[in-house]
């Protein structure tokens, strides 16, 4: 009786061990305001961090501009990563300075395309994502930031100008320019993405920033005719960041974010700004170097 009691004392304690090292890690998810449809893209990124596995989450809804916003305060230490869906008004004081101490005592941040326009007057928030556009952003931001093929590395110009712009929306490659890092060790080291608005001249701060992949901002297409940083991360004290400037939706359409490619570095940035690391497979439906690949 005893031997078998020590049996079912051990097999609770390994499944206990084993639920608890399974456990969802807490992502909250920040909307409510945004000049993009973020009501609608809410609710796919809820979805695509759920399909891994990894999370459990919430959302945290600003009030609108016409709102007060001193109420919008979100528990950020009940979490362990913070996904931005939001371009509006400043935050509160108090909601930014929790925020900060989020990210700097090693809370996992993802940036989801125009979260990259906001809060231009906000040093640290700017200090997380590298780089941003609009809100009046200009040289005293910080360089503009994209990569020369001919050197083969990523340049800062501080040529003045305004930050932040993109000619009309089509589909295009994106180019690996760190493959070996975790969010895209076995991918394809080129791949198209969707139609997309494909972000250029970005600029800001771009400290502790790495460009993991770029996009050609053609001139033909009312680009600048530079390779335009599309996958970036940073890191903000013991924070890391995960920064995608793609990820359009408006009018009705959200092509870009029905992307597998999109969708992959989204979830595997999620994951990488959380714990350093990925441990999810590349899946089948990846796009290849001359086909997109979409999912209803």
């Amino acid at each position: 009786m005893k031997t078998l009691l020590r049996i079912s004392a051990l097999l609770c304690a390994s499944l206990l061990a084993s639920a608890t090292s399974h456990a969802a890690l807490k992502a909250l998810i920040v909307d409510g305001q945004n000049n993009h449809d973020w009501k609608g893209t809410t609710p796919h990124l809820k979805k695509y961090l759920e399909e891994t596995g990894l999370f459990e989450v919430d959302v945290a809804t600003s009030p609108d501009n016409k709102g007060d916003m001193s109420t919008f305060k979100p528990d950020f230490k009940k979490y362990k990563l913070v996904v931005s869906n939001y371009n509006g008004q400043d935050w509160p004081k108090e909601t930014q300075a929790a925020f900060e101490a989020f990210v700097r005592d090693g809370g996992g941040f993802v940036s989801v395309h125009a979260a990259n326009n906001s809060f231009p007057n906000w040093p640290a928030y700017n200090q997380m994502i590298g780089l941003g556009g609009w809100g009046g952003r200009n040289e005293k931001s910080g360089p503009y930031v994209y990569w020369e093929e001919k050197s083969a590395k990523v340049v800062k110009d501080m040529a003045p100008g305004s930050g932040g712009h993109h000619g009309p929306q089509h589909a295009f490659a994106i180019e690996a320019r760190e493959p070996q890092h975790p969010v895209l060790a076995g991918l394809p080291t080129k791949w198209m993405h969707a139609q997309d608005e494909l972000y250029d001249k970005l600029r800001g701060p771009a400290e502790n920033l790495t460009v993991l992949a770029t996009a050609f901002a053609d001139s033909t297409k009312g680009g600048t005719g530079r390779h335009e940083p599309m996958l970036m991360t940073t890191t903000f004290g013991q924070g890391r960041v995960f920064h995608t400037a793609m990820g359009h939706a408006g009018g009705g359409k959200r092509t870009a974010q029905q992307c597998v490619g999109f969708i992959v570095t989204f979830q595997r940035g999620a994951e990488w700004a959380v714990t350093g690391k990925v441990t999810q497979k590349v899946p089948a439906d990846f796009p290849t170097a001359d086909k997109v690949s979409l999912r209803e």
